[in-house]
């Protein structure tokens, strides 16, 4: 996973044409990967990047041991068949209200994989991933509002 610099913000209303320059950081575990958001690009007031105190990240993260598929019974079916959990992991800061310390806001997605579907149906895989990130990046405005207004 080494993903291109800068990344183009999806159009969300009150930012224009935003992006986000990555730089490498080191995730708190040998199953992920991390970069921090240390340069912004586009007008994005009141917006700021990567500090120790308010955190600007992206984390990608792969399981720590790789499910396979097991032995199929007698009727040929294949009993419990593990998942590998994959996730992204967002952090950002906002300060909460005047005078008080940033909160971070942290963001989630994880891909459940079955084990095997990797051999057997990865364009299944890719079909998954192709519209999650479509979803994510059509709706980024309405998303936003709602975590704005709690209005679903």
């Amino acid at each position: 996973m080494n993903p291109s610099s800068p990344v183009t913000g999806a159009t969300v209303s009150g930012l224009t044409s935003p992006t986000y320059t990555l730089t490498a950081d080191t995730y708190p575990d040998v199953n992920g990967k991390q970069w921090a958001i240390t340069s912004l690009g586009g007008t994005q007031t009141g917006v700021t990047t990567h500090s120790v105190s308010s955190p600007f990240t992206i984390a990608v993260t792969r399981p720590k041991a790789l499910k396979q598929l097991g032995a199929m019974n007698a009727q040929g079916q294949i009993n419990n068949i593990g998942k590998n959990n994959y996730g992204l992991i967002l952090r950002k800061g906002a300060t909460p209200a005047a005078n008080q310390p940033d909160q971070t806001i942290l963001g989630r997605c994880e891909f459940g994989v079955p084990a095997g579907t990797d051999a057997y149906d990865p364009a299944e895989i890719k079909a998954a991933v192709s519209f999650m990130g479509g979803f994510l990046s059509a709706n980024a405005d309405g998303i936003a509002t709602m975590l704005l207004t709690g209005v679903l």
